[in-house]
């Protein structure tokens, strides 16, 4: 697959996500914030919670669940980048970090794709 279309296919994921979030009442707060130590895929906000959400996109969970490729490393570095919007955006909003999963087998192309939201994954 080539850089582009893995890009579209991302960012039709995170779409895919954001969409089922709202329809649960969270709210949208920032989409791919970046900074020098990585990015966050969604910013969102419900009850008082600030959630910190790594979209995972896979076609099925063969190989392993899409929340499983959520490494050590990985989580590490959207702790820090949390940190950076949280200085960006001052807030008294507790934080969280969730894990949301798209398997859509039929890429873009898929109609209904399966969506698993574990709240709190890094607990």
């Amino acid at each position: 697959m080539r850089g582009g279309d893995r890009q579209a296919l991302g960012l039709w994921g995170e779409e895919q996500a954001a969409r089922y979030l709202a329809g649960k009442g969270y709210r949208l707060l920032a989409r791919r914030y970046r900074c020098r130590q990585g990015e966050l895929d969604l910013v969102m906000e419900k009850d008082g919670i600030l959630c910190f959400i790594e979209v995972k996109l896979r076609k099925n969970a063969a190989l392993a669940q899409a929340r499983e490729f959520v490494t050590a490393s990985k989580r590490d570095k959207l702790r820090m980048a949390a940190l950076s919007y949280i200085t960006e955006h001052p807030t008294d909003l507790q934080p969280r970090f969730d894990v949301v999963e798209v398997y859509a087998p039929w890429g873009t192309q898929t109609k209904e794709p399966l969506i698993r939201h574990w709240a709190n994954a890094f607990e």
